[in-house]
């Protein structure tokens, strides 16, 4: 059996992996998360019960904080803190779930605020205490304005009280459990000033210590869910007294010692989204966990492919599964929609990194869509190569059966994907200026094979969407602003679909001009040229009615669409060579280093011992 070498040694593969993570500021950015993941800590462990797996989050979570140099810079850099992620993200959900909380919830917040710096954090940058936030009720999820919670000013003490007042208003799901130690959260409440509730602010709030949880403070577990198992629970309080300096304030908010509150925000609503504004990075952190699962799971697959032989077309022939196009066609165009994604969210965190304050609602918009595709694909790609690893795929221990399912939490946290979504499109309608009718050229003479007309296509696509979306708002019922968005919708969303395969493609194609060596950037515009010919397939009609396509182009995209994957499948190896998964995760998933779950268990060259009968990819039988 070919095993996969587990260290690269093609040299294009160097140049893909400098231009996916962040070129010279690559070691910055990636290496320390690199190097922390490819320790035997790490590893994976079969058999943990769910408590227990819980706790290693924590005992990892230590391990991660001991690598991150110092935690209030790294709370401060989005460059950082969204390639801890990635890295986490595919040998422990559960560890990228408490990191993304501590850091950049609960820790970003703070540090957000006035006098973050000068606060005494050494509690939480040293892990003595972790760091949780509480902000979702058990009946107000999305709905986050609709909140309960108050935090009640008591002008006897000058501090607050901070109140659960009905069941519905129980924080929901926030890592507030006893396990991993002593906990401190960040509370969203409504501030409330003799009866009058001044909006959302944040405070913070001890929650337990080593004896267990604080007077007042009520916890009670959730059942498991899906996915890498978290400490969730329900939390409410019960007149929790705080004190004056829990009140988090910045411009935005910041109450008098006689009760009075100043603010720059005219309303409620906007304190609230600028008291919460972290939730922004966290849907860059979300994305990137989910990325990191997903380039993961393709070099699994790949390596799988590659090493697991079938039965030839002449007796006796073995070729690998990776020989068939059924099969290396899927991984092609799951990778080609990897480094899409992973271009796409490179751009962002550089334009989140250093946006100005003008710019802040579009960067935010941006943002969210990106997170709704991001890690709407990457459950896809991630099911699909466990797919194609047939029930090998199925074992945990092969690095795959997990991911798909920690990825639905992505898909749900710092805002349900769908309606980010619809909040997104409702601006866009008539908010954003896309390609208009006639920029994208007569298409007689062009060719399929050609990027920027490629490009321009997926362009007219969204600007079709957005006509019609625009068409049937203005259509839609008067008097009724629920049945015309209802009338609107399908086409707004289709339009936001467009919008973030087109600033997918677009970072694809700049990263491509980026590459030096001749190899790399054929290899970089071949499978950009598939992924947009993918997105493409599904808007031919409209193309073709609008006379963007000529019937030729629609005639001829099969063909196109398959030479180009013939071309790319050789390079399979070199693609994922380049996602650099560190050799030491690599040699501990027995499918990704020539091996499969099972082979050396239970073997015995005894008469009476086992012989294996093959009967599909990764599936054999006792006889």
């Amino acid at each position: 059996m070919a095993v996969p070498a587990l260290t690269k040694t093609h040299p294009v593969a160097d140049e893909l992996a400098q231009l996916l993570f962040e070129g010279a500021d690559r070691e910055r950015v990636h290496g320390a998360w690199r190097r922390l993941v490819s320790g035997k800590e790490f590893a994976y462990r079969p058999g943990l019960p769910p408590e227990e797996r819980t706790a290693l989050s924590y005992e990892r979570l230590r391990l991660l904080n001991d690598a991150a140099g110092d935690p209030v810079e790294l709370a401060a850099d989005p460059y950082r803190l969204a390639g801890l992620h990635e890295w986490t993200g595919p040998v422990d959900g559960g560890l990228t779930t408490l990191a993304s909380i501590h850091y950049n919830l609960f820790l970003g917040s703070v540090l957000d605020h006035d006098g973050g710096r000068d606060r005494d954090l050494s509690a939480f940058t040293s892990l003595r205490r972790t760091g949780t936030f509480l902000c979702t009720e058990l009946e107000h999820g999305n709905d986050v304005a609709s909140m309960e919670t108050v935090a009640v000013f008591d002008r006897a003490t000058g501090g607050f009280h901070l109140t659960t007042p009905t069941p519905g208003a129980r924080k929901f799901m926030p890592n507030t459990s006893l396990t991993g130690g002593p906990k401190t959260a960040v509370v969203a409440a409504r501030l409330v000033v003799d009866g009058e509730d001044q909006g959302t602010f944040l405070f913070l709030t001890p929650l337990s210590d080593e004896s267990g949880h604080l007077p007042g403070v009520r916890v009670r577990p959730l059942p498991q869910r899906t996915g890498t198992p978290v400490d969730h629970c329900l939390t409410s309080f019960d007149r929790v007294w705080l004190p004056r300096e829990a009140l988090l304030e910045a411009e935005h908010g910041r109450l008098g010692s006689d009760g009075t509150l100043a603010s720059s925000l005219g309303n409620r609503r906007k304190r609230l989204l600028r008291s919460i504004n972290r939730v922004t990075m966290g849907k860059l952190c979300m994305s990137a966990g989910t990325l990191g699962m997903s380039r993961a799971a393709l070099t699994i697959a790949v390596r799988y492919a590659h090493s697991r032989f079938l039965a030839g077309p002449k007796a006796g022939d073995r070729i690998p599964l990776a020989a068939h196009r059924s099969h290396h066609g899927r991984l092609l165009h799951a990778l080609a929609t990897a480094y899409a994604m992973t271009f796409l969210h490179r751009s962002l965190v550089s334009r989140f990194a250093v946006h100005a304050e003008e710019d802040r609602a579009e960067v935010e918009r941006e943002v969210a869509v990106a997170k709704g595709w991001i890690t709407w694909q990457a459950r896809a790609i991630t099911t699909e190569c466990r797919e194609r690893c047939g029930a090998q795929g199925l074992f945990p221990a092969n690095g795959l059966a997990d991911l798909p399912l920690n990825i639905e939490g992505g898909i749900t946290a710092e805002g349900d994907n769908l309606v980010i979504w619809v909040k997104a499109a409702s601006e866009m309608v008539f908010g954003h200026q896309g390609v208009r009718a006639g920029e994208s050229g007569d298409p007689e003479g062009r060719e399929l094979t050609e990027l920027p007309f490629l490009r321009d296509l997926l362009a007219e696509a969204e600007r079709i969407w957005q006509d019609r979306a625009r068409t049937a708002l203005r259509e839609g019922p008067s008097g009724d602003p629920v049945g015309r968005w209802n009338a609107t919708s399908d086409a707004a969303l289709e339009m936001v679909s467009a919008h973030a395969r087109l600033q997918a493609a677009d970072a694809f194609l700049a990263a491509a001009a980026r590459a030096e060596d001749p190899r790399a950037g054929f290899l970089m515009r071949s499978l950009c040229r598939l992924f947009l010919l993918r997105q493409l397939g599904e808007h031919t009609g409209d193309l073709l009615a609008e006379g963007r396509l000529t019937p030729d182009h629609v005639r001829a995209l099969p063909k196109t669409v398959d030479t180009l994957v013939g071309e790319l499948a050789p390079h399979l190896m070199t693609l994922v060579d380049a996602f650099d998964l560190p050799a030491e995760v690599l040699s501990g998933i027995p499918i990704a280093s020539g091996g499969s779950v099972g082979a050396d268990e239970g073997w015995d060259e005894s008469e009476d011992g086992w012989e294996e009968a093959e009967v599909g990819a990764g599936v054999s039988v006792r006889v």
